[in-house]
């Protein structure tokens, strides 16, 4: 009998209730080596792709568990972490579509994922370097890296360029088994002398010379951080932090941060030495291919005079490889300008996000008649720091157009009422009123039916398609409605253009949220989410009557609880559930803290 994919377990338990051996064949082609071929020219690329829509995503993490796949990376938004899909790397297998949300689009287009245009940049379009190294005595070089991004190919060609000159070149590469997403490590030995001195190819304790960091969190793992020294080894590293498996599955893993990373890799190394750059993000903006990541360092290292090799030699190893030789002529050559312009290449980079001004002024433009009213509430938060401003920007245009103004005011008054009282507290903080802003308007524009239809429908939405994909493409949604759910249905369905006066039907009904008449509004999650409302709101009440400075530090992790309320459906009640319980336990020790110094206090009253 055959089983589809995702009945595995249901096939593993029927084997196990058969007596006697049994006999299992799971027939797949390796999804890695699929997407090669696709690379290659030697199978087809699919016509279709998955998106995830960033608004309606809540970043649950539900699409990584049931699909495994490293192309679901975790974004920083200004409305919290989301999840979106590295197209680069996709595999196109389609499993993250059945995770339980509705912000997944399907995109079918012929003539694919547009292609940024990158001013093309000659061979000579930088001078040559001064190079401070030679491997007259024997130079080596350790790359630590992300499986699937090119670790392997740029030893290859270093040590192909070496040959070219006549420079001995010892390799050892940790290849074999699919290592995408995984740890790879490659080591490069070059020694221009007339024989090797050199007895094994692996690189020993303190040896290394150069790093390239194509992997940061790679490169502090004792067995790779031990081959550095301070006194020798010069770093160049990525300062893109790439997440991790654990990252990727479990939305409540952090990430050390790059400055943690460098703090931690120069201890190690030549600190005065190392350079650190955005490689990841430069390179993804300017090719879309996390591959080229590792080819832009290689030249941003080179430029810096830490390659013993000419560029003649380097790119000509690349034309001998053959593989997408022009695209990686120019990462090479866009990371020796980084080097050394880097205001050149900054300005073909995308801009940073709207300030304040400008947001307000596209909420005005957006919200015609409710405009004045907008720019009403605005006008009372005045007082408030240029950050809160910009954040209130968004949240104040976002709930009108989510309910209404009145709506729109409860929020910003509460607001008011948080800073009023943080100023009297800590007077120059305004992290609690921060926390507040971000986390009463998570859970007042909770994602019901209707503002999923509204999110859907977005301009921003469409926007972004336009941006990725050419003019063939046509978008569908894949959508799970809990009615139909309710009613026995499995599965998502994959609606298309047709759909879409039905979403924007929805819309108007938004008026009925909350009321008797609101027919979503009896399910369990629905009545769940307006008790969150009034639940945040009494747990502000209490943070703000008991703070203190002592105290700010507790309260601001309090009032931001609401972070981990992530999903939809069954996966949001649950992450209430355990939110509700640790901040339980949180404001347990809140009203300790309070009682404690209360305690000191009338102590010090009784001995003065």
């Amino acid at each position: 009998q055959l089983y589809e994919r995702q009945q595995y377990e249901e096939a593993v338990r029927e084997l196990g209730a058969t007596p006697g051996t049994t006999d299992l064949v799971f027939d797949q082609e390796c999804a890695a080596e699929k997407r090669r071929a696709r690379k290659r020219g030697t199978q087809p690329e699919p016509e279709k792709y998955i998106v995830i829509n960033e608004e309606v995503c809540e970043g649950c993490g539900d699409c990584g568990d049931v699909s495994n796949c490293m192309s679901l990376t975790p974004v920083e938004t200004e409305l919290g972490r989301k999840t979106q899909i590295h197209q680069a790397s996709c595999n196109k297998d389609y499993s993250c579509v059945r995770g339980d949300c509705p912000s997944f689009m399907t995109v079918y287009s012929k003539q694919g994922l547009k292609r940024p245009s990158v001013a093309e940049l000659d061979a000579d379009a930088v001078p040559e370097p001064i190079v401070g190294v030679s491997a007259e005595h024997g130079y080596r070089l350790f790359m630590p890296g992300v499986g699937g991004t090119g670790v392997i190919t740029v030893s290859h060609v270093l040590a192909y360029a070496a040959l070219l000159e006549g420079v001995h070149a010892q390799l050892l590469g940790q290849t074999g088994l699919a290592q995408k997403g995984g740890s790879v490590i490659s080591s490069l030995t070059l020694f221009s002398g007339r024989e090797p001195a050199f007895a094994s190819n692996r690189i020993g304790a303190g040896q290394a010379d150069l790093v390239l960091a194509f992997d940061p969190v790679g490169l502090v793992a004792p067995y790779n951080a031990d081959r550095m020294s301070p006194e020798r080894t010069v770093v160049i590293g990525d300062r893109t932090v790439q997440p991790t498996a654990e990252a990727v599955q479990h939305v409540d893993f952090a990430m050390p941060s790059n400055d943690v990373l460098q703090t931690e890799i120069d201890r190690f190394s030549r600190r005065d030495a190392n350079r650190w750059i955005d490689a990841g993000r430069i390179a993804e903006a300017l090719f879309t291919d996390p591959a080229l990541t590792n080819v832009f360092v290689l030249g941003f290292a080179y430029q810096a005079g830490l390659i013993p090799i000419s560029a003649e030699a380097i790119e000509k190893a690349f034309a001998i490889n053959g593989a997408a030789v022009t695209r990686n002529l120019q990462a090479f050559r866009y990371g020796r300008l980084q080097q050394h312009d880097p205001e050149r290449v900054a300005r073909v980079l995308k801009g940073e996000p709207l300030g304040y001004t400008e947001l307000r002024s596209r909420y005005v433009a957006r919200l015609g008649r409710r405009a004045g009213a907008y720019e009403t509430l605005l006008d009372r938060c005045g007082d408030l720091s240029d950050d809160s401003l910009r954040m209130l920007a968004l949240r104040v245009g976002e709930l009108i157009e989510y309910q209404d103004v009145e709506y729109a005011s409860s929020y910003v008054d509460r607001v008011l009422e948080v800073r009023a009282r943080e100023s009297q507290v800590v007077p120059d903080s305004e992290e609690l009123t921060q926390a507040v802003i971000r986390y009463l308007f998570k859970l007042m524009a909770y994602k019901d039916e209707y503002e999923v239809a509204r999110l859907l429908l977005k301009s921003r939405a469409a926007a972004e398609i336009s941006e990725m994909f050419h003019d063939d493409a046509r978008r569908s949604f894949n959508l799970h409605p809990p009615m139909l759910r309710a009613r026995g249905l499995k599965k998502k369905l994959e609606l298309g253009a047709w759909f879409r006066p039905f979403l924007a039907g929805l819309i108007p009904m938004r008026r009925l949220r909350g009321t008797r008449l609101d027919p979503f509004g009896r399910a369990e999650v629905r009545r769940t989410e307006r008790e969150l409302v009034v639940w945040y709101r009494t747990l502000v009440d209490t943070v703000l009557a008991g703070l203190t400075p002592g105290r700010h530090r507790l309260a601001v992790q309090l009032a931001s609880a609401p972070d981990r309320i992530r999903g939809y459906e069954e996966i949001k009640l649950r992450s209430v559930s355990r939110v509700k319980q640790t901040t339980e336990r949180r404001l347990a020790e809140y009203t300790a803290t309070e009682r404690e110094e209360l305690r000191v206090t009338e102590h010090a009253s009784v001995e003065a």
